[in-house]
C-alpha cells in the first residue's frame, strides 16, 4: 500500500491535469475559432474517441504491460500539449481536434489499465481499499481542476494552463516508472498457467471455466471474456446499469445550468457550484467511509445488492435535487447523491475486479464503451427534450428509468440468494440424513460390522467358561 498510495498521488496529478484541460482547452477552442459549434464538435470528437478506445483498450491492456501503457499515455498527452503550444497560430484550430482523439484515447486507455491492474498491484483482499484511496484523489483532482481552470486561465493566460497541463502529465509518467509495481498476474508473467480467482459467491466455478477457456491468444481472450459474463450474468446486468446511470448521469449535467437560471437568473452559476461542491463532499466521505470499512477484517466490496441500492438512492436523490424544493433541501439532496454515487462506484469497480485477470482488462474496456456510450446519448436525449420539457421532467425520466432497472436488478438478486439458501439447506439436510443412515444398526449389518462384533463377543465368552 505504500507504494500505492505513491501511484495515487501520481494518479490525482494526472487526473488534474485532466481536468484542467476540460475546462482549458474547450474555453481556448471557442476563443481561436469564435465558433460554439466548434467546441461542441470538439466535445463530441472527444466523447466518441472514448466510446471507440473502450473497446481497443481492452485489447490492449489484456496483451501488453499495462505499467508501460499507463506510461506511455501520460508521455503522449504531455507532447500533445506541448506541440499545441509550439504550433503555429494558424495551424491550432486543426490541431485540437487531433488532440480531442489523443486526449480521449490515452485518458481511457489509462484508466483501463490502472483499474484492471489495482488486485496485482496490492493484492484482491485490499482492492477495495485501493479503490476508495484512488476515487478519493481523482475526486479532489476534479475539485482542484475545476476549480483552478478559470483563476488560471484569467490570470495567467491559455499558455500557462496548456503548460501546467503538460508538466501534470509528465509528473504522472515519472512516479510511475519510479515504483516498482508489478500489473499483470505472476503466472500471466512468467507463462505458466495458473488457477483463476473467483469471481463471486455462486457463480465463481463457471467463471473460473471461463476465465481459463480464455487463455491463449488474443482470439481466446475475447471469447472467454464473452463467457464470463455468460457464466456471470450479474457482471453484464451491473454494466448495462452503468449505461441507464451514464444517462441519468447526462440529463442533470444538462439540466443544471438551465435550472440554475430559473432559480436566480442574476447569478445563473450560484446553485451550480453549491451543488457541485456538495456532491464532492459526499462523494469523498463516502469513498472514505469505504476505505475504512475494508480496512477491518479485509472485507471484499459492498457487493451486488448495495451498487442496485446505491444506484436507486443516487438517482432519486438527483431527481430530488430538481424539485424546486428549498435550497437546504436540495443541498442535503446533492449530498445523499454523492455519497450514494461514491458507494455505486467502490462497489462497482471492485466488483468488476474479482474477475480473472486475463479477462478483468476486457471488462473494463467494454464498461468504459458502455459508460462513455450512455452518457453521450444521454446528452443528446436530454438537450433535446429540454427545449419541451422542464428539467425536472428530463431529469424524471432519465434517473427514473435507471431506478426501475436497479429495483429490478434488487428483486432477481434476492430471489437468487433465497433460491440459492434453498438449495444450501437441501443439501445440508440429505447430507444429515445420509450421516444418520451410516450410523443405523441395520446399515452396519448389511456392512458386516454388525456380525463381526456379535462373534467377537461370543468367542470371549466361549473362551471364558473353558477357563
Amino acid at each position: 500500500m505504500r507504494h500505492f498510495r505513491l501511484l495515487v498521488v501520481g494518479n490525482g496529478v494526472s487526473a488534474y491535469g485532466s481536468y484542467l484541460n476540460m475546462v482549458a482547452l474547450n474555453v481556448f477552442i471557442y476563443d481561436v475559432t469564435d465558433s460554439a459549434l466548434a467546441a461542441g464538435l470538439f466535445m463530441a470528437v472527444r466523447l466518441l474517441t472514448s466510446v471507440v478506445s473502450g473497446f481497443v483498450s481492452g485489447r490492449l491492456v489484456s496483451a501488453y504491460d499495462r505499467k508501460r501503457l499507463m506510461v506511455g499515455a501520460d508521455l503522449t498527452q504531455c507532447v500533445a500539449m506541448i506541440a499545441l503550444l509550439i504550433a503555429p497560430d494558424g495551424g491550432r484550430a486543426g490541431l485540437l481536434y487531433v488532440l480531442a482523439v489523443v486526449t480521449g484515447f490515452c485518458s481511457t486507455l489509462s484508466g483501463v489499465a490502472l483499474r484492471s491492474s489495482i488486485p496485482e498491484i496490492v493484492g484482491g483482499e485490499l482492492r477495495m481499499r485501493a479503490n476508495s484511496l484512488l476515487a478519493t484523489g481523482r475526486s479532489l483532482a476534479m475539485i482542484a481542476g475545476f476549480a483552478s481552470a478559470g483563476v488560471l486561465v484569467a490570470e495567467l493566460g491559455y499558455v500557462a494552463a496548456i503548460s501546467l497541463d503538460a508538466v501534470t502529465f509528465a509528473v504522472s509518467a515519472c512516479v510511475l516508472l519510479s515504483l516498482p509495481i508489478r500489473t499483470r498476474a505472476q503466472d500471466e508473467e512468467s507463462g505458466e498457467k495458473g488457477e483463476a480467482p473467483s469471481v463471486a459467491e455462486g457463480e465463481s466455478g463457471k467463471a473460473g471455466k471461463a476465465g481459463k477457456a480464455g487463455k491463449g491468444g488474443g482470439a481466446g481472450r475475447g471469447a472467454g471474456a464473452l463467457l464470463l459474463l455468460r457464466a456471470a450474468p450479474v457482471l453484464a446486468v451491473m454494466i448495462a446499469l452503468r449505461a441507464a446511470d451514464g444517462l441519468g448521469s447526462s440529463s442533470h449535467n444538462v439540466a443544471l445550468p438551465v435550472y440554475s437560471s430559473d432559480l436566480d437568473p442574476s447569478h445563473p452559476a450560484t446553485f451550480v457550484s453549491q451543488f457541485w461542491a456538495t456532491w464532492a463532499i459526499g462523494n469523498i466521505v463516502m469513498q472514505q467511509v469505504c476505505g475504512r470499512w475494508a480496512g477491518r477484517g479485509g472485507r471484499q466490496g459492498p457487493g451486488e445488492r448495495a451498487f442496485a441500492i446505491g444506484a436507486c438512492v443516487m438517482s432519486a436523490a438527483f431527481i430530488v435535487v430538481f424539485a424546486g424544493l428549498p435550497t437546504g433541501v436540495a443541498v442535503v439532496a446533492a449530498l445523499v447523491a454523492g455519497m450514494a454515487d461514491g458507494l455505486t462506484e467502490i462497489a462497482y469497480v471492485t466488483r468488476l475486479q474479482a474477475a480473472p485477470d486475463e479477462q478483468r482488462g476486457r471488462l473494463f474496456g467494454l464498461s468504459a464503451s458502455v459508460e462513455n456510450t450512455g452518457f453521450g446519448l444521454g446528452m443528446l436525449v436530454s438537450g433535446a427534450l429540454l427545449d419541451h420539457f422542464s428539467p425536472l421532467q428530463v431529469v424524471g425520466l432519465l434517473h427514473g428509468s435507471a431506478i426501475v432497472l436497479c429495483c429490478g436488478m434488487f428483486v432477481v438478486l434476492v430471489r437468487q440468494g433465497r433460491e440459492a439458501g434453498r438449495e444450501h439447506a437441501e443439501d445440508g439436510e440429505h447430507a444429515e440424513h445420509a450421516e444418520h443412515a451410516e450410523h443405523r444398526p441395520e446399515a452396519r449389518e448389511r456392512t458386516g460390522e454388525g456380525s463381526v462384533g456379535r462373534t467377537g463377543d461370543s468367542s470371549v465368552e466361549r473362551e471364558s467358561e473353558a477357563r
